[in-house]
């Protein structure tokens, strides 16, 4: 298993619950998470469901084509909650604020 950063990777899921997300295809020019993160890998992912978020680590399977919400980081419910999903939800991949290395601007 290796942890990979991708970029533009963007899909749709209608999984509900709090569980590993199932996802359901592209957006036009972005990729899926099979073609970049791959299997088995982790990487930082986000999740958009109506007004609730979540941004945390997680895990591809492509043999099931899924997302497994390892480690929640931060959500609207609060840091290491899981948001509910009901109906359509956006999956992509992210970089979190608190896991950014950044040099100091000035």
């Amino acid at each position: 298993m290796s942890f990979v950063l991708s970029d533009r990777v963007k899909e749709t899921s209608i999984t509900t619950g709090t569980g590993t997300v199932s996802l359901g295809g592209t957006f036009g020019a972005f990729q899926s998470f099979g073609s970049s993160v791959g299997d088995g890998n982790q990487t930082y992912y986000g999740i958009e469901n109506e007004s609730r978020w979540e941004v945390g680590v997680g895990t591809y399977t492509a043999s099931e084509n899924t997302l497994s919400r390892d480690t929640v980081l931060e959500s609207s419910p609060g840091p290491g909650s899981g948001v509910n999903l009901n109906g359509v939800s956006i999956v992509f991949c992210t970089y979190p604020a608190s896991r950014a290395v950044y040099l100091n601007p000035d």
